[in-house]
Protein backbone atom coordinates (compact mmCIF):
# COMPACT_ATOMS: atom_id res chain seq x y z
CA UNK A 1 0.00 0.00 0.00
CA UNK A 2 1.34 3.45 -0.60
CA UNK A 3 0.41 6.01 1.99
CA UNK A 4 1.30 9.85 1.31
CA UNK A 5 0.61 12.68 4.38
CA UNK A 6 -0.98 15.49 4.19
CA UNK A 7 0.38 19.13 4.72
CA UNK A 8 3.04 18.76 7.48
CA UNK A 9 2.74 15.24 8.54
CA UNK A 10 4.98 12.97 8.87
CA UNK A 11 4.66 9.68 8.52
CA UNK A 12 7.50 7.52 11.35
CA UNK A 13 8.08 3.81 12.01
CA UNK A 14 8.76 3.69 16.16
CA UNK A 15 12.28 2.41 16.62
CA UNK A 16 12.11 0.19 19.62
CA UNK A 17 14.94 1.01 22.50
CA UNK A 18 14.31 -1.21 24.82
CA UNK A 19 17.45 -1.19 27.23
CA UNK A 20 18.53 -3.97 29.75
CA UNK A 21 19.60 -3.52 33.57
CA UNK A 22 22.82 -4.68 34.56
CA UNK A 23 20.49 -7.74 35.99
CA UNK A 24 19.40 -8.33 32.18
CA UNK A 25 15.96 -7.06 33.15
CA UNK A 26 13.99 -5.59 30.02
CA UNK A 27 12.87 -1.99 30.53
CA UNK A 28 10.36 -1.23 28.31
CA UNK A 29 9.82 1.83 26.61
CA UNK A 30 6.71 2.43 28.11
CA UNK A 31 8.49 2.63 31.45
CA UNK A 32 10.69 5.26 30.50
CA UNK A 33 10.60 8.78 30.26
CA UNK A 34 12.49 9.78 27.66
CA UNK A 35 11.81 10.64 24.10
CA UNK A 36 10.97 8.04 21.33
CA UNK A 37 13.17 7.31 18.51
CA UNK A 38 11.80 6.58 14.86
CA UNK A 39 12.62 6.30 11.49
CA UNK A 40 10.75 8.75 8.99
CA UNK A 41 8.88 6.53 6.17
CA UNK A 42 6.64 9.54 4.03
CA UNK A 43 6.44 13.15 4.66
CA UNK A 44 3.89 15.61 2.93
CA UNK A 45 4.11 18.60 0.91
CA UNK A 46 4.06 20.67 3.45
CA UNK A 47 2.36 22.91 5.83
CA UNK A 48 1.11 26.33 3.88
CA UNK A 49 1.77 30.19 5.36
CA UNK A 50 -1.01 32.89 5.17
CA UNK A 51 -0.12 33.95 1.85
CA UNK A 52 -0.43 30.88 0.58
CA UNK A 53 2.97 30.17 -0.18
CA UNK A 54 4.36 26.23 0.85
CA UNK A 55 6.59 25.92 3.58
CA UNK A 56 9.22 23.23 2.58
CA UNK A 57 9.44 20.15 4.86
CA UNK A 58 12.72 20.23 7.57
CA UNK A 59 12.61 16.33 7.60
CA UNK A 60 12.75 13.42 4.70
CA UNK A 61 11.95 9.79 4.56
CA UNK A 62 15.27 7.85 5.82
CA UNK A 63 16.15 10.86 8.58
CA UNK A 64 16.23 8.82 12.14
CA UNK A 65 13.95 11.43 14.71
CA UNK A 66 13.43 12.40 18.30
CA UNK A 67 10.29 12.82 19.13
CA UNK A 68 7.92 13.44 22.32
CA UNK A 69 6.48 10.80 24.14
CA UNK A 70 2.86 11.46 23.50
CA UNK A 71 3.35 12.60 19.99
CA UNK A 72 1.50 11.42 17.09
CA UNK A 73 -1.29 8.62 16.20
CA UNK A 74 -0.74 4.98 16.10
CA UNK A 75 -2.13 3.58 12.48
CA UNK A 76 -1.58 0.19 11.01
CA UNK A 77 -0.77 0.08 7.57
CA UNK A 78 -0.10 -3.49 5.73
CA UNK A 79 -0.03 -5.11 9.35
CA UNK A 80 3.20 -2.34 10.85
CA UNK A 81 2.10 -0.35 13.62
CA UNK A 82 3.25 3.40 12.87
CA UNK A 83 2.96 6.85 14.07
CA UNK A 84 0.98 9.91 11.96
CA UNK A 85 2.61 13.44 13.64
CA UNK A 86 2.80 16.85 12.61
CA UNK A 87 6.08 18.10 11.70
CA UNK A 88 6.03 20.52 15.26
CA UNK A 89 6.25 16.74 17.37
CA UNK A 90 9.68 16.29 16.12
CA UNK A 91 11.83 17.28 18.43
CA UNK A 92 15.16 16.99 16.23
CA UNK A 93 16.79 14.97 13.36
CA UNK A 94 20.06 12.19 14.82
CA UNK A 95 22.78 13.38 12.58
CA UNK A 96 25.21 10.40 13.54
CA UNK A 97 25.30 7.50 11.65
CA UNK A 98 25.83 5.16 14.34
CA UNK A 99 23.24 6.78 16.70
CA UNK A 100 20.58 6.46 14.54
CA UNK A 101 21.74 2.70 13.02
CA UNK A 102 21.59 1.90 17.41
CA UNK A 103 18.14 3.88 16.95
Amino acid sequence: MTFTPLHDRVLVRRVDSDEKTAGGLIIPDTAKEKPGRGEVIAVGPGARDAHGNQIDMAVKAGDHILFGKWSGTEITLDGEEMLIMKESDILGIIEDTEIAKAA
